[in-house]
């Protein structure tokens, strides 16, 4: 029988620390293979979404469905599982809980930016957005970056204030903040985890900041006021995950500037590090690579 994993067992599977390093590990790989992602449009205005990767050992397709008009509501914006097979025989391996997945990789792939470009990667960090990927940034940063303090904006007072404690828990100091453009300013590090539906930054960031924008992942999604990429633009470095953000990264595309420009994670991952001025951005859209590395994680730690 073929594992069939349940959301805690897949977290169990994805430590972040080796998790961040299989995602670097994964970028200098050459057999690594990604298909460009499958999205068909559903009745409603949900999404499904198909992504197939694969490299040398492992091939894995992920399986899930985008439905926006569940954020904040008892079932999960983001459903359904990763299926994991082994190359040679052609067996599937595992199967992992797909939300579980897409909030890990994320989280420790801004993680793994944030090491190589952040210039105060400790923080304190600023969180807009109180849901699932908030929680993962949490704690990826928390334990690769060693943050401390964390600030927390968001619409839901009661999500807010939920992952404050939970971030208490974890050691941390932590806050709810009201004005999120207000608390950039005390801030070297943001992450906007929303569900993209309007801009939530607007306010032109202090020059030591690493801001990571994960919540929009098409042309017409955007969490970032045109003003403010501009700005990171002209006064300092943007990095995209990779080359797909080309034609997915609405926050840049809406600002009118090109992302096929923008260096990737694996530039930055495969080329020797240079200082960098200004504020920095890196602008997130998801890739079926990043679900590779998470099987390749998950196939590497015992049950």
């Amino acid at each position: 029988m073929t594992p069939l994993l349940d959301a805690a067992q897949t977290a169990a599977r994805l430590p972040w620390t080796q998790l961040v390093e299989a995602i670097a590990s994964l970028l200098r790989d050459p057999s690594v293979q990604v298909a460009p992602r499958l999205v068909q449009v559903l009745p409603g205005g949900g999404s499904l979404f198909v992504m197939p990767a694969l490299d040398s050992r492992v091939a894995i397709t992920k399986l899930i469905t985008f439905t926006p008009g569940n954020a904040g509501g008892s079932l999960p914006a983001i459903q359904g599982d990763v299926l994991v097979f082994d190359v040679a025989s052609g067996q599937r391996q595992l199967i992992l809980d797909g939300p579980t997945v897409t909030a890990r990789r994320t989280a420790a792939v801004s993680a793994l930016a944030a090491r190589l470009l952040a210039p105060v990667p400790q923080g304190p960090l600023l969180l807009i957005g109180a849901g699932v990927q908030a929680k993962a940034h949490l704690q990826a940063f928390a334990e690769v970056l060693g943050t401390q303090e964390v600030m927390i904006a968001s619409r839901r007072i009661d999500s807010s204030e939920a992952l404050a404690l939970h971030a208490r828990s974890l050691g941390l100091s932590a806050r709810v903040v009201g004005d999120a453009n207000a608390a950039l300013a005390d801030c070297a590090l943001a992450v906007t985890c929303t569900p993209a539906s309007q801009v939530v930054l607007h306010a032109l960031p202090p020059s030591g900041i690493f801001v990571a924008a994960v919540g929009a992942f098409t042309p017409s999604m955007a969490e970032l006021a045109p003003v403010l990429c501009r700005h990171f633009h002209d006064h300092g470095s943007i990095f995209v995950d990779t080359g797909d953000a080309a034609h997915e990264a609405g926050d840049l595309l809406q600002a009118g500037l090109d992302p096929a420009r923008c260096e990737t994670l694996a530039d930055v991952v495969i080329s020797p590090a240079r200082a960098r001025q200004g504020p920095v951005l890196f602008k997130s859209c998801g890739w079926a690579g990043w679900d590779l590395a998470a099987a390749r994680t998950a196939l590497s730690i015992s049950a």
